[in-house]
């Protein structure tokens, strides 16, 4: 698995009133937020990179309004409707 290191300037850790642990946890979540929406990682990956169950990472989600359905077509969403 690959680590990658992020600087975050002491006076933003103050200022936020961050420790270490929380810096780590934000910086986990928005990169796999920002790998789902950009980059087309699976759900399954992105919960793991944030190190979250897959219920949790959903809802997480949705507090930055991005849903967990992709459809490009209305006739995608109706196909898997009707295959429901």
């Amino acid at each position: 698995m690959c680590q990658v290191a992020v600087s975050i300037p002491d006076e933003v850790m103050y200022d936020r009133g961050l420790s270490v642990a929380k810096a780590q946890d934000l910086a986990r979540r928005m990169t796999a937020l920002g790998l789902y929406v950009t980059e087309n990682v699976s759900l399954g990956y992105c919960s793991e990179i944030a190190g979250m169950h897959k219920e949790d990472f959903m809802r997480f989600l949705g507090t930055f309004g991005v849903s967990i359905f992709r459809y490009d077509e209305l006739s995608e969403l109706e196909e898997d409707l009707a295959n429901a």
